[in-house]
C-alpha cells in the first residue's frame, strides 16, 4: 500500500480494520488453543510460513509483486524481523500462560511505550499532554499487572506469563520505532512480505529446542493460524487505503471486546475488575496519544499499515 493510494471512504476503512482485528484475535485464540501441545517457536512458524501464500497472492491481484519482492535495505527487513518474531515469540508464549483478555489489555501499552522510546531514541520531543498521557497509560499498566506481582494471591506461571507480555509489548514499540526508518525507502508491500520470509526462517532456528510432531487437529489449527494471520494482515494494511490514520487507530481497541467473548466461551475466562480499570485508563491513554499526534500532523499510516496488531 502506498499512502498516495489513499481515497476517503471511512466506512470501508473502518469496516475493514474491524474485520483485521477480529481476525487477529481469532488468530490469537487458536495459538493460545495449542500453546499446552506446541512450543512458541514453531507456532510462530506455522503463523508466519503459512502467511505468505496469502500475501503472495494478494500482491499479484494488486499488481504489486515486483516492489513486494524488491529489497532497498536487506538489513532494515532483517532487524524488523528479528524483533518482530521475537514480540510475537513472547506472546505466543504469554498466552499459554495468561488470560486471552489480560494478553489484550497489557498489550494496549505499545503506543504509551513507543512514545516513551521515540524520544529516548529519536530524540521526539514530548511535552506536558503527551507526558500527562503516558502517565496515565503506564498507571494503567500497574493496575493491570498487579495481581501478577503484588497480588495475595501471586501465580508464578501466570506472572512469567506476565513479564513474556510485557516484553513483547516493549519489543513491539521498537518495531514501531523501526518501521519510521524503515517505511521511508522500502514499499508497504516490501515489509510485509519480508517480515513473514525472515519470522519463518527466524523461527525455524527454534526446531533443535523442542518442536513437536502435531496431532492432526493441531496442525489444521496452526494452518489456519497462518491463514488468518495473512488475511488480517491484507486487511488492517487496505484499511489504510479508504480512511485516515487517526481514525481508523482507536478501532485497535475493539480487540478487547472479541477478546473478552473469545476468552468466555472458548477458554471460560472473564476479565477482573482491576483488569477492566486498567485497560480503561491505557485505552484512554493510547486515544490521547493518537489525537496529540493527529494535532501535531504526525503520520503513522504506514507504521501502523505495516505493524502487527496486538495480539
Amino acid at each position: 500500500m502506498k499512502v498516495e493510494d489513499f481515497s476517503a471512504r471511512p466506512a470501508l476503512g473502518v469496516a475493514l480494520k474491524v474485520m483485521a482485528i477480529l481476525l487477529f484475535t481469532c488468530m490469537s485464540a487458536i495459538i493460545k488453543s495449542t500453546a499446552d501441545e506446541v512450543p512458541p517457536g514453531e507456532a510462530v512458524f506455522f503463523r508466519s510460513f503459512f502467511a505468505i501464500p496469502v500475501i503472495l497472492i494478494w500482491l499479484v491481484q494488486r499488481g504489486q509483486l515486483g516492489v513486494g519482492l524488491k529489497a532497498k535495505n536487506p538489513m532494515g527487513h532483517v532487524w524488523r524481523g528479528l524483533f518482530g518474531t521475537t514480540a510475537m515469540g513472547l506472546t505466543f508464549a504469554g498466552l499459554g500462560l495468561l488470560p486471552l483478555p489480560e494478553v489484550t489489555a497489557i498489550g494496549f501499552a505499545t503506543p504509551i511505550f513507543t512514545v516513551l522510546l521515540a524520544a529516548l531514541m529519536l530524540g521526539e520531543r514530548i511535552r506536558v499532554f503527551r507526558v500527562s498521557a503516558v502517565a496515565i497509560g503506564l498507571i494503567g499498566v500497574i493496575i493491570i499487572l498487579w495481581p501478577r506481582f503484588g497480588g495475595a494471591r501471586m501465580d508464578q506461571m501466570a506472572t512469567i506469563g506476565a513479564l513474556m507480555i510485557l516484553g513483547a509489548t516493549l519489543v513491539r514499540s521498537l518495531v514501531q520505532i523501526h518501521l519510521r526508518q524503515l517505511v521511508q525507502n522500502e514499499h508497504t508491500a516490501a515489509i510485509v512480505f519480508y517480515f513473514s520470509v525472515t519470522a519463518s526462517v527466524l523461527a525455524l532456528l527454534t526446531a533443535p529446542f523442542g518442536w513437536v510432531m502435531p496431532t492432526a487437529g493441531t496442525l489444521g489449527l496452526l494452518i489456519a493460524a497462518g491463514l488468518i494471520g495473512g488475511v488480517a494482515q491484507i486487511l488492517v494494511t487496505s484499511s489504510y487505503r479508504f480512511g485516515a490514520v487517526s481514525m481508523l487507530a482507536p478501532y485497535d481497541y475493539t480487540s478487547m471486546l472479541f477478546a473478552i467473548i473469545l476468552g468466555y466461551f472458548i477458554f471460560d475466562e472473564l476479565p477482573t475488575a482491576l483488569m477492566l480499570a486498567g485497560s480503561g485508563l491505557v485505552i484512554v491513554a493510547g486515544i490521547l496519544v493518537i489525537w496529540r499526534e493527529r494535532q501535531l500532523g504526525v503520520e503513522r499510516g504506514k507504521v501502523r499499515a505495516v505493524s502487527e496488531p496486538k495480539s
